[in-house]
């Protein structure tokens, strides 16, 4: 295994942070962009673009928004994840920055999932 660097170390400080805030109340939000290869390659990166530019229009300071690998559904990309406090997590695939402009507003600011984008509701787990 590689050695951890201190940017790496405060990544990963940052992401605890932002996970128990958002448990303990310190955010009402979080949102995960899937940045894996697939993503990036799919227009991820247009879909941070567009989250971080209505997150900075909201003026929203209990927001968290996190990034992650590969989700492990490729031909679904770019995909987003919201978790609201409370609620089961959606997931939402096929995007575009105007799409996700869309979640950001109805879903993070206003608490209705948008349902037409949505892949699914809670974990995809099946056991």
């Amino acid at each position: 295994m590689a050695k951890l660097t201190i940017a790496d170390l405060k990544k990963i400080k940052e992401e605890y942070h932002a996970n128990q805030q958002l448990r303990e109340g310190g955010f009402t939000a979080k949102i995960t962009v899937h940045m894996g290869t697939c993503g990036i390659a799919a227009g991820a990166r247009g879909i941070m673009d567009a989250i971080l530019d209505e997150l900075n229009k909201s003026g929203r300071k209990d927001v968290a928004i996190t990034t992650s690998g590969c989700a492990g559904l490729c031909s679904k990309e770019p995909m987003l994840t919201i978790e609201r406090t409370g609620e089961a997590p959606v997931k939402y695939i096929a995007l575009t920055p105007d799409k996700a402009r869309k979640i950001f507003t109805e879903h993070v600011m206003g608490g209705n999932a948008v349902k037409e984008y949505a892949l699914v509701v809670g974990h995809e787990t099946t056991y």
